[in-house]
């Protein structure tokens, strides 16, 4: 080795190996994600969308899946937390999703089960209020004891 230039020493490495000591970093964790990179860059592939599958689609894909997934669960949360719940469950889910306009419209025609219905009262079977006061349900009464 004395002498010699350290770029001209060949590894010991191939193409496709680890060299010893290199320590491998995930792609996910390159780009900063807790959804799996690779994993969805596999799916892509076997699902034949297309010949080939660039190296930055997966890396977006899991970003929106992410961005998605923490939406959804930050709202389901905050669900549980007005029923004074500390677990999610699928109702949870279903009040957060409707209740979202943008969410509402991604996930219009998603059925999630065990996830129940907004509650909500059609107004024609609310009872009529006349806004009439004290005073003149007194009225109303000496006079329906007229008859």
């Amino acid at each position: 080795m004395v002498g010699k230039d350290v770029a001209t020493v060949k590894s010991t490495a191939g193409r496709g190996q680890r060299k010893s000591g290199v320590k491998s970093v995930s792609r996910s964790s390159k780009a900063g994600l807790q959804f799996p990179v690779g994993r969805i860059a596999r799916f892509l592939k076997k699902g034949r969308y297309a010949q080939r599958v660039g190296s930055g689609s997966p890396v977006y894909l899991s970003a929106v899946l992410e961005y998605l997934a923490a939406e959804v669960l930050e709202l389901a949360g905050n669900a549980a937390r007005d029923n004074k719940k500390t677990r999610i469950i699928p109702r949870h889910i279903q009040l957060a999703v409707r209740n979202d306009e943008e969410l509402g419209k991604l996930l219009g025609g998603v059925t999630i089960a065990n996830g129940g219905v907004l509650p909500k009262i059609h107004s024609v079977l609310l009872p009529k209020n006349t806004g009439k006061s004290k005073s003149d349900k007194g009225e109303k009464l000496s006079e329906s004891q007229d008859f």
